[in-house]
């Protein structure tokens, strides 16, 4: 039974975001093909994480710059060992390359951070997104992350042909595998249905933006349906959110959805005005999931739909999203017609069907052959070899002068 060890930021939260929800489709992916999983954190659990030992995973809290994590990763000497995003690679790569060198590296970006990071600065500067942008220190380092990997997890199809396009990583590093759906062909009809939804972790500054979007058109779009309401639902609404609350005008903020299939099933649109942002929207899965048409931004769409018609409309100015707002409100012959196209995007683009068998092969096929293809990677070999010095001497010196305090405090 091969050892497969995550190091996750936290432990995953698959009904407050995406990413909780695609580290679960990874850990049950893992367990099908009888992998053993130990999952690691530096963070505590939460009321809302996911109970990884009902799935007989161990866990471990772990500490930052702390040899403790060499001695533990030894102990468990894996034979695959997946970060959920590069943050947690940089934090702890090196040491799994210096305490295990046989084991198999791979990073699931999530989404590309520096590509978030761009389209939020342009966005905050009131202006077009530049090439020069993607070229920041969050690039450098995300792709210095990708290329000591021995495998990465890339999310959108718009983020694979960016990176084998545009900066030519080496597509046998790379692995398309986006978030997994399937319809769900009970949901309730057109008549049977009211309202508009948005959904998605207040946290996230995509998300929140989308809000402050929301705020400013709907009382546009009420206008024109004023029967109407929209609610607001997420993870961890903060005063600022709730701050938003309107009853009078139809705005409802309402924190965290604790059934998502049965609140999905309740509203006719999802609006989505998505200003920024990077990967595949969860919440627009969600929605073609469960008979759920949507208005979004191009952004919003990105990487989803291909060559086939979305599941509502596509809009980027406020004028478009109103109109098409309203419009897919009212008429229900458009509305069954994105209704299909979501349950074909589905079935088409994001069935586990379709990507698993591929994953499985990478994954055995890196298991035979792990020395020629690191040998073919020069580049993460050089990489490897400085980040290892580098990232290496700073974190024994951060141990260092954290056990010196230590000792000074229990000395007073």
């Amino acid at each position: 039974m091969k050892h497969l060890v995550i190091i996750g930021q936290i432990f995953p939260e698959p009904d407050s975001t995406a990413a909780g929800k695609r580290m679960i489709q990874l850990i049950d992916f893992f367990i099908r093909y009888e992998f053993r999983i130990t999952f690691l954190s530096a963070a505590n659990s939460s009321q809302h994480s996911v109970d990884l030992s009902s799935n007989n995973i161990e866990t471990h809290i772990i500490q930052l710059n702390d040899s403790s994590f060499d001695h533990l990763i030894k102990k468990l000497q894996p034979d695959f060992v997946l970060f959920d995003r590069f943050m947690t690679e940089e934090q702890f790569g090196w040491r799994i390359s210096e305490t295990c060198t046989g084991a198999i590296k791979i990073l699931d970006t999530e989404d590309l951070h520096f590509l978030r990071k761009a389209r939020e600065k342009a966005f905050k500067q009131n202006r077009k997104i530049e090439k020069g942008d993607l070229i920041s220190d969050v690039f450098k380092r995300e792709i210095a992350s990708i290329l000591r990997c021995d495998l990465s997890l890339i999310i959108s199809e718009y983020e694979m042909n960016l990176l084998k396009e545009k900066f030519k990583i080496d597509e046998s590093i790379l692995q398309y595998l986006p978030i997994f759906a399937e319809p769900n062909y009970s949901s309730n009809t057109f008549s049977e249905r009211k309202n508009f939804i948005s959904i998605g972790n207040f946290l996230h500054e995509p998300n929140w933006q989308t809000v402050l979007q929301l705020k400013k058109i709907w009382p546009l779009i009420r206008k024109q349906i004023p029967e109407a309401e929209i609610h607001l639902y997420g993870a961890y609404p903060s005063n600022k959110a709730f701050q938003l609350h309107q009853p009078k005008e139809g705005f409802h903020i309402k924190g965290r959805a604790e059934n998502l299939a049965e609140t999905l099933k309740k509203y006719r649109i999802m609006l989505a005005p998505i200003p920024f942002g990077a990967g595949i929207k969860g919440k627009l899965l969600d929605a073609m999931q469960f008979g759920l048409p949507s208005v979004t931004s191009s952004i919003g769409a990105e990487g989803m739909n291909g060559n086939l018609k979305w599941s509502g409309f596509i809009a980027d100015s406020e004028e478009d999203f109103i109109e098409k707002s309203v419009q897919l409100y009212q008429d229900e012959s458009s509305w069954k017609k994105a209704q299909e196209n979501g349950y074909r995007i589905l079935t088409e683009r994001f069935s586990k069907v379709n990507f698993e068998y591929s994953f499985i092969s990478k994954i055995k096929e890196l298991a035979a052959n792990i020395d020629e293809h690191r040998n073919k990677n020069f580049l993460g070999q050089i990489l490897q070899h400085h980040q290892l010095q580098s990232t290496k001497y700073m974190s024994r010196w951060i141990e260092e002068k954290n056990h010196r305090v230590n000792r000074t405090n229990s000395t007073d």
